[in-house]
């Protein structure tokens, strides 16, 4: 309190003086001469009290406007008790907004809703020199305000904080954090709100999960986790797999909770029509893979729904989408020179070849193209192979040359050359490198490269948008390729890639965050609309490509031209981690670990209000007692 005093507030205390000496002035009687003080002893007596020593006597008056003048001046001091936590001039906030922190408990309060109570208290309780700045944390972090101790805009960025349906990135929060400590050296720590359900390891020394961050700590954070909101279950993975042409193998991934057991119903319809139903009862922290079956002879716009026979924390996770296309055989373009690739596109079931033996072909697009001529590319392909020539960007940095190679090493979990061995494959024409250039160069060229020949490099991987490209820097007919074991696998590898390209292998239901890029018209506008009815217009680039759109939502988007509907696609959460609502009470950092806070520090709390609210009711204790009509007055 004495830290608060100043001039001003003693001036308004001196107040008081006036006050009371309107008091000392305020009987002013007439002065009338009488013949007798036998009936005026009442006035005798007033005149007696109205000396300066006891003028007060009784006066209550006097003393509810003294009360209320202190109350006042006390309130204008802004006086406080002191909290726990020592003060900051700035603090910085982290604020847990992923899918796992619109859980709700039996009560329906979301783990948010008990954050924001948490945040407006500190806001609230802010002191004159104390500044805040809010970063909410989901897929990415976003500062909501720079350091201000302004409380009407803290508490409208409070309010603006909402629930996303992704994962949370905390790194991303942490990384803003360090930025603006760098910035800023007043900052002394980081505040950080969650409910602790973060991506976990073991912690080797107790055997206990542990928040598991790759970052860097350099500062302090003070970790603020929540209560659970109890048992939840919810649907962790729905995808199809092609079994056989006229079939599609659907999987869903139901998990519960860690906190005790769930049961739920599963539905599963196809264009609104239902296809099965299936009912699940999962222990604490197990899960169940359901399996159905779909023709392939119809395009299927798949819904899966579950229906929690009991509280439910997280509703967001129980409901998911997958379209397939109507099954069909995979298109390959293949010239009748590369005898060697037709030979072993033959023996694989469901493909389409051309040209056929007489150089004749139907299509002008195709899913695989395979060739040995870059004039070739203009047939419209997602999957690429060019067999010898170099890409027309590389012409510059390589040259091809009649020379003797073998393969030095290769990515053996690249999906081409999975178990294929290509350890003494003889090359007799091979790609150098010009002067000066590296690997690196090459790299930044947008390739990959899978294999190494000890004079350069042999095979290359670029993937562009939606379109996928390979390029087998020397010629297959002049190597033992084609005479190896790994050679049909190689060939199998790619249509097998070809078919996932083109979705007609396995398909997974698009999780939130980003929408998935969709192949449409070239440079042309479409608006997306979200779940919530929000809709923004963006183009496709030169390539027919919409790409980046922000999907933060659980629901169906609608791609539409004008009024014409082009497209719909679900995206569902799909994440093990926001669906268990598991919760930590460390997280490890690269090289310090963070515990988690067992108590909240209290922060100051100011007094002004309650005193200002007393001065008003002693106030209004003042204007009646002053307004009353005397006992002795008649109605």
């Amino acid at each position: 309190m004495p830290s608060f005093f100043s001039p001003l507030h003693a001036a308004l205390f001196a107040l008081l003086v006036p006050l009371i000496i309107v008091y000392f002035l305020k009987l002013r009687r007439t002065r009338v001469s009488i013949s007798s003080l036998a009936l005026w002893q009442q006035v005798v007596n007033d005149q007696r009290v109205n000396s300066p020593f006891q003028k007060f006597k009784r006066n209550l008056l006097l003393l509810l406007q003294i009360a209320v003048l202190c109350l006042l001046v006390l309130a204008a001091m802004q006086p406080f008790i002191a909290g726990t936590e020592a003060n900051a001039s700035k603090l910085p906030i982290l604020i847990d907004c992923s899918a796992s922190m619109g859980a709700r408990d039996r009560d329906g309060r979301t783990r948010l809703d008990l954050v924001k109570a948490e945040v407006l208290k500190l806001i609230d309780g802010l002191l004159p020199g104390q500044q805040l700045t809010l970063i909410e944390v989901g897929a990415s972090a976003r500062r909501m305000t720079d350091f201000t101790d302004n409380k009407v805009l803290l508490r409208s960025a409070l309010n603006e904080l909402q629930v996303a349906d992704v994962p949370s990135r905390l790194e991303d929060g942490l990384r803003l954090a360090q930025a603006l400590t760098r910035s800023h050296d007043q900052i002394e720590r980081v505040r950080l709100y969650s409910d602790g359900n973060l991506p976990t390891k073991t912690n080797p020394a107790t055997g206990q999960p542990m928040a598991a961050i790759d970052f860097d700590l350099s500062f302090p954070v003070d970790f603020f986790p929540l209560d659970s909101a109890g048992s939840n279950i919810g649907i962790t993975a729905f995808n199809a797999r092609r079994s056989t042409t006229d079939r599609w193998d659907v999987f869903v991934r139901v998990e519960g909770s860690s906190s005790s057991s769930t049961e739920a119903r599963i539905h599963l319809t196809s264009n609104g029509q239902p296809l099965g139903e299936e009912r699940v009862i999962l222990e604490a922290g197990e899960s169940q893979r359901l399996v159905f079956g779909v023709d392939t002879r119809q395009a299927h716009h798949l819904e899966v729904k579950l229906e929690p026979a009991d509280h439910d924390a997280l509703t967001c996770d129980n409901i998911a989408w997958l379209n397939l296309p109507q099954g069909r055989n995979l298109s390959v373009y293949c010239p009748v020179t590369m005898a060697a690739f037709r030979h072993a596109l033959s023996a694989i079931e469901g493909i389409q070849l051309e040209p056929d033996s007489e150089g004749k072909s139907s299509r002008t697009s195709y899913d695989l193209l395979i060739s040995d001529d870059l004039a070739d590319d203009v047939r419209e392909a997602s999957t690429s192979c060019f067999v010898g020539p170099l890409p027309g960007d590389l012409q510059s940095a390589l040259q091809m040359k009649d020379e003797p190679a073998e393969v030095v090493d290769w990515k053996r979990d690249a999906t081409l050359l999975q178990h294929v061995q290509l350890k003494e494959v003889l090359i007799n024409n091979v790609a150098l490198k010009q002067e000066g250039v590296t690997d690196n160069d090459i790299e930044r060229a947008g390739y990959d490269i899978l294999a190494f020949g000890n004079q350069g490099p042999l095979i290359l991987r670029k993937s562009d948008g939606l379109k996928l490209t390979y390029h087998l820097l020397f010629d297959t007919d002049r190597s033992t390729l084609p005479y190896r074991v790994g050679f049909p696998i190689l060939v199998s590898n790619l249509v097998n890639e070809a078919m996932q390209q083109a979705s007609l292998a396995e398909l997974r239901s698009p999780s939130t965050g980003i929408l998935p890029p969709l192949q449409l018209s070239k440079e042309t506008t479409y608006r997306i609309t979200d779940p919530t009815g929000h809709h923004e217009e963006r183009s496709t680039n030169e390539d027919g490509v919409l790409l980046g759109i922000s999907a933060p939502h659980v629901g169906e988007y609608e791609v539409s031209k004008g009024s014409e509907l082009v497209d719909q696609l679900g995206l569902s959460l799909l994440n093990s981690t926001e669906t268990s609502l598991s919760q930590v009470d460390k997280i490890h950092f690269n090289e310090l670990s963070v515990d988690a806070s067992e108590t909240r520090p209290t922060t100051d709390r100011l007094l002004w209000k309650e005193l200002a609210i007393a001065a008003l009711c002693m106030l209004l204790l003042e204007w009646w007692y002053f307004q009353k009509r005397p006992a002795a007055v008649p109605a």
